[in-house]
């Protein structure tokens, strides 16, 4: 049987580079693979559906799926997963200093339909108890203006979403218009140093442990969108590609635990994979559905009432059926 060339859309991550490097085969498949940022690939596939197969925004994905768009599947690969307690900031001088005090406030936000922001949302009012519609909320790029919805929400009523074309989130939260910004990207002015910006929970890390202890949502942030076309008459090249990345990561995950060498650059990376298994487990960046159907069921019912989804949605809805079962020995 002749291979099939596909092309392949991802960010840089570790765990993806012994596939897009050659080193790991998907069977009976040649990939052409572009590294590219993730706002620019979301935007190019989105828009124009330019590769084969693409790291989607889930929260994009899911709003597409319950709309009845039939020209996308996925697999359960989710090559980027991030606690987002970290992802609320707030002026270091203003009125926020706790989360109920987002109620009544003006917050801004890159994209309503952004994944990290449904569940920050989705936090801030089931853990926190802010209702979304005592929220102003304003969107904007976060740090250039001009940012559009790429898959605009039905938004539910009572929310007031402002967009604010010729201004960033940065320069908002700057200048004292808005008096927080949720996003997955940290603004400029929070990167830089600059003494009027600061995140809501310094201790975000260890509230983000016990909220996942909590609820054991660890949040699913991308996940690999298939153009159904390419894959019409040639369903098998779904469970390869599966397989692929699954090997991809689980070389990835070996060598970060290695503590002979260094594999990432950081100071204690051996000990920090150590934590990470003893705080969420041996396979602590789970792919498949089953590991992460705690966090897809929470994060479906989230964009269901924030006007994301147009119907309910089922896990299982999200993905091609060739991956909801796999064989035993």
């Amino acid at each position: 049987m002749a291979r099939v060339t596909l092309s392949l859309a991802l960010s840089g991550y570790a765990h993806t580079q012994d596939l897009v490097s050659g080193r790991v085969l998907a069977d009976g498949i040649d990939l052409v693979c572009t590294e590219r940022p993730v706002e620019e690939i979301f935007h190019r596939f989105v828009r124009h559906r330019e590769w084969d197969v693409s790291e989607m925004s889930l929260a994009k994905y899911c709003s597409l799926v319950s709309q009845s768009d039939d020209t996308l599947t996925a697999i359960p690969v989710f090559p980027s997963r991030v606690f987002r307690h970290s992802a609320i900031y707030v002026r270091a001088d203003g009125p926020v200093r706790a989360a109920a005090d987002l109620a009544g406030r003006r917050v801004g936000i890159p994209e309503w339909t952004q994944t990290a922001g449904v569940y920050v949302r989705g936090f801030l009012q089931h853990q926190f108890g802010v209702p979304l519609s005592s929220v102003d909320w304003y969107q904007a790029g976060v740090d250039e203006p001009g940012r559009e919805e790429h898959v605009p929400p039905a938004l539910p009523d009572g929310i007031r979403l402002t967009p604010v074309a010729d201004r960033s989130l940065d320069d908002l939260l700057r200048t004292g218009d808005i008096d927080a910004v949720i996003t997955a990207r940290a603004p400029r002015g929070f990167v830089q140093g600059l003494p009027h910006v600061a995140r809501l929970f310094p201790d975000f890390r260890r509230r983000e442990l016990l909220s996942f202890r909590e609820t054991g949502i660890h949040p699913i942030m991308h996940v690999l969108a298939l153009r159904a076309d390419a894959f019409a008459g040639r369903r098998w090249m779904i469970g390869n590609l599966l397989q692929a990345f699954l090997e991809a990561k689980a070389r990835t995950l070996a060598k970060i635990r290695d503590g002979s060498t260094s594999y990432l650059p950081l100071p204690w990376g051996t000990a920090e994979a150590g934590e990470a298994v003893s705080m969420l487990g041996e396979d602590f960046f789970p792919y498949g559905i089953e590991a992460n159907r705690p966090t897809l069921s929470a994060f479906l019912s989230y964009a269901e009432e924030q006007g994301i989804l147009r119907r309910s949605l089922s896990v299982e809805e999200l993905f091609a059926p060739e991956v909801h079962s796999r064989y035993r020995v």
